[in-house]
């Protein structure tokens, strides 16, 4: 059994069976080695006509891509310049594609990031670039027709190749383009966050002022006020989401505040009341300054946007400075603020801490009810003669009447002192 087993198994298949192998392949080379034949030929032919290609080029160019018509016009000698060079490395590598690619990608990385500081629109560029892969293939078929009829079918098998290198040029250019693109536009927000500081702090050079006026997109001349913004923003909702209401306004984000320079409308001539009303976020403190002249005056606006955000509550709110000027001297001042507490508030040292809050909250809100003991009272939950009796004390204590408009000053603006330049505010 062995050796009729050995005998089948070693039988040679029936001819009938056998499966013969392919010779595409022989045939496929033959094919490509005649098609990049013509394909050389007809290169070579460009090549030497390549003045002529260029011309032809730059006038497709300019009928249909009226972005590319200033370039011509403003620089004809340089954009032909650059259509040649780009032409001759496209011909150059359909003759030597490996000696001629790192130049011809060289080449097309410079046009990309050259256009974009020149500002032509990306999709004008990549158009330019297509048209110039469609005239040299163009320019491939009528040469190939004129010299041999015949062989033009054969073009068709490098087709693709022509194609993509079109394709990967396309690219190359699109990544130059963005990659300058991007960094144009860092300098310029970089350039336009100097220029707003500078403008801020109040060393802005009158020189830099029309500049300033154009990145800000703001008239050098109008009427501006500042806003200061601080806490309850951070994270997002803090700067461009705070003035509403339609007003011009170019944020400069800080890494405390934020700052808000806001144009008025020109029928807003009566201190900030043109501002729209400012909101933020939950626990947000808002400064709005005074109106100034002008944006060299943007500095000193926004000195008193600083003051009048250094009055605002602790657990947040919005303080416009017009509204509470005396305030705003005491905090303009602090050192006189604080002398002048000292001062009018100090003989109220010798009195339990207790009874010297439970005085000073009275004399306050009598303040606030305009003098009114009554409404003082209901508003502090005791009947009027208390609250009389307390700042009869008071004046007692403090040898300061309520009844003297000079003592009434002093004693206001020390408890506002007190109030706002007491440890622990920010």
């Amino acid at each position: 059994m062995h050796p009729a087993v050995r005998t089948r198994t070693a039988a040679p298949r029936p001819a009938a069976t056998a499966v013969p192998q392919p010779r595409t392949r022989r045939v496929r080379s033959l094919i490509d080695a005649d098609a990049i034949h013509v394909l050389h030929r007809a290169a070579r032919v460009l090549m030497d006509d390549l003045a002529e290609l260029t011309d032809r080029l730059l006038a497709v160019v300019q009928d249909q891509e009226p972005a590319y018509r200033a370039a011509v016009e403003s620089d004809p000698v340089g954009v032909w310049q650059e259509t040649h060079r780009s032409l001759r490395h496209s011909v150059a590598s359909l003759l030597d594609p490996r000696g001629a690619r790192d130049a011809a990608r060289r080449c097309s990385w410079r046009i990309g990031a050259v256009r974009a500081e020149q500002g032509l629109p990306l999709d004008a560029v990549l158009h330019a670039f297509r048209l110039g892969g469609s005239l040299v293939w163009q320019g491939l078929v009528e040469e190939t027709s004129r010299r041999a009829p015949e062989d033009v079918r054969l073009l068709v098998h490098v087709a693709a190749d022509v194609w993509n290198f079109v394709d990967e040029h396309c690219t190359i250019v699109t990544d130059a383009y963005r990659q300058v693109e991007r960094q144009l536009t860092w300098r310029r927000e970089n350039r336009v966050r100097l220029l707003a500081s500078a403008l801020l702090d109040g060393t802005s050079r009158i020189a830099d002022l029309p500049e300033t006026a154009r990145a800000l997109e703001m008239p050098e001349h109008g009427r501006y006020v500042v806003v200061a913004v601080a806490d309850g923003g951070l994270g997002g909702t803090r700067g461009a989401a705070v003035v509403r209401g339609g007003a011009r306004v170019h944020w400069h984000a800080g890494v405390d505040v934020d700052y808000g320079i806001v144009l008025l409308g020109d029928d807003d001539r009566d201190g900030d009341e043109g501002v729209p009303e400012p909101t933020g976020g939950p626990g947000a403190r808002i400064g709005v300054g005074g109106a100034v002249e002008g944006l060299a005056s943007v500095g000193e606006a926004r000195r008193l946007a600083d003051t009048a955000l250094r009055m605002c509550p602790t657990d947040g709110g919005t303080i416009r400075l017009t509204e509470h000027l005396p305030a705003a001297l005491v905090v303009s001042s602090p050192e006189l603020g604080t002398t002048l507490a000292d001062r009018v508030l100090g003989p109220l040292e010798r009195v339990e801490p207790a009874d010297r809050e439970v005085l000073l909250d009275t004399v306050a809100t009598w303040l606030a009810c305009d003098g009114s003991a009554q409404r003082a009272g209901e508003r502090l939950y005791c009947h009027r003669n208390t609250v009389l009796n307390r700042l009869r004390r008071f004046e007692q204590l403090t040898e300061r009447s309520l009844a003297r408009p000079s003592d009434l000053v002093e004693i206001s603006l020390a408890l506002t002192a007190r109030r706002l330049l007491r440890p622990g505010r920010p």
